[in-house]
């Protein structure tokens, strides 16, 4: 089983991050690699079971299902339903924590997966740079006003 995870610390109070990052279906508010997003069969973005359907900046079209939604713990899991990378068993989490020095937020993004022999490493790397420190960095953005770019 392999391991994709990146943490980063944002300058903002917990509660403003997690406003962002819960909203399961806000991905294209504040992740430039999300071009839309739709909560699939009615539900609500903060239901757990929901699914996610958007489509990235290449084309590729993902869904993903909401595992868990802990506000007093500020974090969720979600898995891949149609999965964004040739991978099994993915399994994310979204964490965050306060930094009670400074009020700043400390963030957490971890995924297990299972890659095939001959992709060994590859999607490790992917997953934790150019999707969740770059997540991180887009987030950080979206929290200071600047947007998605």
């Amino acid at each position: 089983m392999a391991t994709a995870y990146a943490s980063a610390v944002i300058d903002a109070p917990i509660e403003r991050v997690w406003e962002i990052v819960r909203d399961f279906n806000g991905l294209p508010k504040w992740f430039p690699i999300a071009v839309d997003s739709v909560i699939e069969d009615g539900k609500r973005a903060d239901q757990v079971g929901c699914v996610r359907s958007f489509h990235t900046a290449d084309g590729a079209h993902v869904r993903e299902r909401l595992l868990s939604l802990d506000d007093a713990g500020f974090n969720l899991t979600y898995n891949f339903e149609t999965p964004a990378f040739p991978v099994s068993n993915y399994l994310a989490a979204m964490r965050l924590r306060r930094v009670t020095e400074t009020g700043a937020t400390f963030a957490e993004w971890t995924a297990t997966f299972d890659e095939r022999p001959e992709d060994e490493g590859v999607y490790v790397e992917l997953i934790a740079k150019a999707v969740f420190a770059e997540g991180w960095q887009a987030l950080r953005r979206a929290v200071q006003g600047q947007g998605t770019a």
